[in-house]
């Protein structure tokens, strides 16, 4: 889909968001197709990617959402009706407990005390209660921040602190420890599960095997995944429920940027009408290096510059990239993969616009959807 993204789109205004809806429904159907062949429910995460004007098209294909808390719980309820609406956070206020209640199909909790604190309130809803276990099995290389496994997590329930037989109202039981992996490390991780809490499984309705699957990449193990979900139902007869967010609009937006000016240096610094810490923050978080439309590995070309913002953080920096030739003051960057964890995560440190949101249609239309300025910086603040 690169081929529709890297368009540098002159009648839009930098920076600004691209989000390409024949990539969104690649994905989609990458993922309805599992659906279809093994009987599970997939639902859009929204902590990855919440674009709501999407959220017809992606229900068409999808179970439904889940959410980290009330206020996406509220956001599916309102934007992708009569689909299927989950909740999950490590904790829960009653004023909060009270109107998840009334809106959601399924919720689960971190802990035990969690679970019968909101009893009276949960208990006689519509909702089916779960809890979320903790495998204490790590398949993840890397920074621990992103391992719901690692020592002293604060995700899940530890077999060591569960009852001998599940709490009355219990009916499911979810787990949630990989983060943009392939198949091998789950099927993995359910044989961790499955020896750990495998005697609760008889008792439940329900099994939600998380997030952090990359279904939609490529190469990704497809009859893997299947294979395991068929067996899961097969053996237990329980409902599977997947939430991957990067999945459902990985590789499926931009964010075009235009260089304001050129710091000289051994390495040319470009100063972007873009930021990492404001528009991107995964890029310094994780951390990671997104793709540049027509760039190279530093060296890798004649010219290897360093893409940076304009704001105050010294460390604000995207990345070193090469080119073909010189960047000039005016030239526009297109970044790909960039619908994921940037307009959930962004912010106006430094008072930084945020960027306005693009659609490009099936027929390749491209209009704005949603454009911020002043007031949406200064009414966060007071």
């Amino acid at each position: 889909m690169m081929d529709r993204l890297y368009s540098s789109e002159p009648a839009l205004q930098t920076p600004v968001y691209v989000v390409d809806e024949l990539a969104l429904r690649r994905n989609l159907e990458i993922l309805s197709g599992v659906q279809r062949r093994t009987g599970c429910h997939i639902l859009l995460a929204q902590k990855a990617f919440s674009l709501f004007y999407a959220y017809p098209l992606i229900g068409r294909y999808l179970a439904g959402t889940t959410a980290s808390g009330l206020f996406e719980a509220r956001l599916a309820h309102e934007e992708m009706p009569g689909r299927e609406n989950h909740v999950y956070s490590p904790a829960y206020t009653p004023a909060e407990m009270a109107e998840l209640v009334a809106i959601c199909d399924h919720i689960s909790f971190n802990s035990l005390a969690q679970l019968e604190a909101h009893r009276p309130l949960w208990q006689g809803s519509r909702a089916s209660v779960g809890l979320r276990v903790n495998p204490e099995h790590s398949t993840q290389e890397g920074h621990a921040i992103y391992d719901p496994c690692a020592p002293g997590s604060r995700l899940g329930i530890r077999r060591c602190d569960m009852p001998a037989r599940l709490p009355n109202g219990v009916e499911g039981l979810h787990f949630h420890t990989l983060c943009e992996q392939d198949a091998a490390p789950l099927v993995e991780t359910f044989a961790a599960f499955e020896q750990a809490f495998g005697e609760y499984l008889p008792q439940l309705r329900w099994l939600n095997l998380g997030g952090g699957h990359h279904i939609t990449r490529q190469g990704y193990d497809l009859a893997a995944l299947e294979g395991l979900i068929l067996s899961i139902r097969e053996k237990y007869g329980l409902e599977v429920y997947l939430e991957p967010g990067e999945a459902i609009a990985l590789n499926a937006g931009t964010l075009i940027t235009t260089v304001l000016d050129i710091v000289p240096g051994e390495t040319p610094v470009l100063i972007l009408d873009a930021s990492a810490a404001c528009h991107m923050p995964d890029v310094l978080e994780m951390p990671y290096r997104p793709p540049l439309h027509g760039a190279g590995l530093p060296g890798e070309k004649p010219y290897t510059c360093r893409p940076a913002a304009r704001t105050c953080l010294a460390g604000d920096v995207i990345g070193d990239y090469s080119f073909d030739a010189p960047p000039q003051v005016g030239d526009r960057l297109v970044f790909g993969d960039m619908a994921i964890y940037t307009m959930v995560k962004n912010n106006t440190f430094n008072g930084m616009p945020l960027p306005d949101i693009a659609w490009r249609d099936a027929e390749g239309g491209c209009r704005v959807i949603r454009r911020f300025g002043y007031e949406d910086f200064k009414t966060r603040l007071s």
